[in-house]
């Protein structure tokens, strides 16, 4: 079998293996185990491999990958030839992807290895606990819709996203949100009827203002961020959240906190704007008083 393996170096430059460039950038010039994939996994080297002139496999830990490493990769993918793609990365384990597109292989190495933006949580209001992403796929998942959609569409949005959201009866409890560069805040596109605890007009009169710009000011910059996130890092969430809202019921009385499931999805559009889908699921409405404050208390020692 013909190859040819090439490594990137974290400033971007070019080295074959076992070479004294290589074992320079390595900084141990007699190594006794797996140098490779030493430098891969932990030093933020790009493995670039050539097999038969047919497919071209991209081994790397997105989160040590610098820029410049990313950048000269993604240029020799630019003047490849071959049909076939594969890329194997590092997330808790390693994981793979095949594609036959050069652009969407570009695409996809950049949201892997896009820095993690991590929200500022009010542990004293809102606690997040993350939850298992596999489970989305369980037949008895409410969201398994959704995710199924993002997984096939490979993020890319388009009509049918609202289309299943309404067959599946989740429309009242979708919200997306719009963020067209990294330094902008997230903007409402759609706000579902469902959400009746920002006030009974407000999925009308919110749309087109900030994310952060809600009647609970301290909630709407905490879950503002968390839009932020995603649609940066180009992963979804989806977490259980306790949330105690400062909001009024129509009667003028305070609501009760809530726990509820959220699924976050980003999505992709033919434009630079980048969609983030918010889709809830109530868990608990009547906690109040001590029993939500002995909730956070609890979330928060078991999150630090």
């Amino acid at each position: 079998m013909q190859q040819l393996t090439m490594l990137v170096t974290p400033d971007g430059e070019w080295v074959l293996p076992d070479t004294p460039d290589f074992l320079a950038a390595l900084g141990d010039p007699d190594p006794d185990y797996d140098a490779i994939e030493f430098a891969v996994k932990n030093l933020g080297f790009v493995k670039f491999q050539s097999i038969q002139r047919s497919i071209i496999e991209i081994e790397l830990h997105p989160r040590n990958v610098e820029l410049a490493a990313l950048l000269a990769v993604q240029q020799q993918l630019l003047s490849s030839k071959v049909p076939l793609f594969r890329i194997r990365y590092f997330q808790g384990g390693w994981k793979s992807e095949i594609s036959s597109s050069v652009e969407q292989t570009i695409e996809r190495l950049s949201e892997l290895c896009a820095p993690v933006v991590s929200p500022t949580p009010k542990t004293e209001l809102y606690v997040t606990e993350p939850k298992d992403f596999s489970t989305l796929f369980d037949d008895d998942n409410q969201f398994r819709v959704l995710a199924q959609k993002w997984r096939v569409s490979f993020g890319h949005f388009d009509p049918t996203v609202i289309s299943i959201a309404l067959r599946h009866q989740l429309l009242p409890r979708l919200i997306v949100a719009g963020i067209k560069r990294p330094d902008t805040d997230p903007v409402f596109r759609f706000i579902g009827e469902g959400h009746k605890w920002f006030g009974h007009d407000y999925h009308v009169i919110g749309v087109g203002q900030k994310v952060s710009n809600q009647p609970d000011h301290d909630y709407g910059q905490w879950v503002s961020e968390y839009f932020r996130s995603v649609a940066l890092s180009g992963e979804p969430r989806y977490d259980l959240v306790t949330a105690k809202l400062r909001y009024e019921d129509e009667n003028g009385k305070p609501r009760r906190a809530v726990r509820y499931e959220r699924l976050l999805l980003p999505w992709k559009t033919t434009s630079a704007e980048v969609l983030v889908t918010s889709c809830t699921a109530i868990v608990d409405r009547g906690m109040m008083g001590a029993e939500l404050d002995s909730s956070l208390s609890r979330k928060s020692a078991n999150s630090a």
